[in-house]
């Protein structure tokens, strides 16, 4: 920390003093934010749950696998009531939150991130226009004339979480910004994967519905223009507005991406201002010490620490203080949880022969080869045509193709589409078993290509290891 910021050096003791003397925090808290945050641990522990579920789908019997998850959960709330199973409360209930942190990561991206510049944006962009259109066109000319072919969205999206992690897992040393093109690509794919569900995997719409849908979007936008910025007030406009687009027949996922964009991610305190009003309060503080009293009962320190915490409300942006929020639950909860209920695929004796059926070699022929030739052919178009740059500190066009490489682990959002896509269990089976054997081929075909590219490549072999 500067030494020329005493409240932000004063701010940073009192986090570490807490740390120090809260068990809870050094115990528990600590350790589960530093987990969530390491994207090679989440990556892994989200691996562990898949591979968790295909073992426990195919004990003898099925070990009771979708018995679990078909269970029916009513929540009743007086005369309004809401039944799914359980797979059905965590895909369309808690992924609602997982796009919530996606939608707010778009979000970031496109305020002061890698795609807050539009030459710094087309390059990932691009190839994220070629990593979508390539392989959803590859798979409808392998599913052309089947019942399949209405999973084209499937090997559409790529799983940021994987792709990241295997990224500073295999390649630590590679360079900052080709770790930015890779989560700025996966991002505009994210972006395009919920565009995708929007219009073409939601039911059709019920008209009564969208009254309510139409007041609670009012609400939201009201609470934006007036500059209410508690996140707790948008949290709470999100139930009904999840409740509102389930009723619709509009895929209630959509609920996490419209919250997002509704809260504030503006500050209204710059760092001088910051500074300013939280050092007079800390001052202030200091001022009225007493050895006689302590803070509790100290009401010109209680005034003090109330205007600490109003500046330090308003220095923050809303959006983020949320992200980091449900970051951690959604790297190591629901993410594995998701994994766990939907990554169970029975293979039995026809396991391999699934892999022949029109739906999983569209989907391993989209992912495999559509996804990174399609990321290539976009980045290239770039390029070629001087609307970008290279990633600082990448010579070579070596190691944007070994990250194209990885853009075909799709996984995450590739089993969600495939859940929305199909409606028989065959079709269903194929298109899951076709994800796991694809993402695994993508994630050993990019191993390769990065160990090679940093072989070819000294830039990227001298860069410093990417932090997670």
């Amino acid at each position: 920390m500067p030494k020329g910021f005493p409240v932000l050096n004063s701010f940073a003791v009192m986090a570490r003093d807490r740390l120090v003397t809260r068990p809870i925090d050094r115990l528990v808290v600590a350790p589960f934010e530093h987990l969530a945050h390491d994207a090679k641990a989440s990556s892994l522990l989200l691996l562990a749950a898949a591979v968790a579920a295909l073992v426990w789908a195919n004990l003898p019997g099925g070990g009771g696998y979708d018995h679990v998850w078909e269970q029916a959960l009513t929540l009743q709330l007086g005369p309004w009531g809401i039944t799914l199973s359980v797979r059905e409360w965590i895909n369309d209930a808690l992924m609602a939150l997982f796009f919530l942190v996606v939608g707010l990561e778009i979000e970031r991206e496109l305020f002061v991130g890698s795609l807050s510049s539009v030459r710094a944006a087309l390059l990932p962009a691009f190839g994220a226009i070629g990593g979508m259109l390539v392989p959803a066109a590859i798979y409808v000319g392998v599913t052309a004339g089947t019942r399949g072919v209405s999973g084209w969205g499937v090997p559409m999206a790529t799983d940021i979480a994987f792709a990241l992690g295997l990224l500073g897992l295999l390649a630590p040393g590679a360079p900052p910004a080709l770790r930015a093109f890779l989560a700025a690509l996966a991002i505009v794919d994210d972006l395009g994967a919920i565009l995708v569900i929007a219009l073409f995997y939601s039911e059709s719409v019920a008209p009564s519905a969208l009254v309510v849908l139409g007041v609670v979007l009012a609400a939201l936008v009201v609470a934006n223009r007036l500059g209410v910025r508690r996140p707790l007030t948008y949290l709470l406009l999100g139930i009904p507005l999840w409740a509102a687009l389930h009723a619709a027949h509009l895929h209630a996922s959509l609920a996490g991406v419209i919250l997002a964009f509704a809260i504030p991610a503006r500050t209204r305190l710059d760092d001088a201002r910051f500074i300013d009003a939280a050092q007079r309060a800390l001052d202030r503080f200091r001022d009225s010490s007493s050895h006689d009293t302590d803070p509790y009962s100290n009401l010109s320190q209680q005034d003090a620490l109330d205007d600490m915490q109003v500046a330090y409300a308003e220095a923050q942006s809303p959006s983020v203080r949320v992200m980091r929020a449900l970051h951690p639950w959604v790297a190591l909860l629901i993410l594995p949880l998701f994994a766990l209920a939907n990554a169970g695929v029975t293979l039995g004796d026809a396991g391999v022969a699934m892999l022949g059926t029109p739906v999983a070699l569209g989907t391993l022929a989209g992912l495999v080869l559509g996804k990174p030739l399609g990321i290539v052919a976009g980045a290239w178009l770039a390029l070629r045509l001087r609307l970008a740059d290279l990633p600082s500190g990448v010579s070579s066009f070596s190691s944007l193709v070994a990250v194209a490489m990885l853009g075909g682990i799709g996984f995450t959002m590739a089993i969600f589409i495939a859940t929305l896509a199909f409606s028989d269990a065959a079709s269903l089976a194929a298109a899951k078993f076709a994800i796991l054997v694809s993402s695994a081929m993508a994630a050993l075909l990019g191993a390769v290509l990065l160990r090679r590219a940093a072989a070819t490549d000294p830039a990227a072999a001298s860069a410093p290891p990417v932090p997670t």
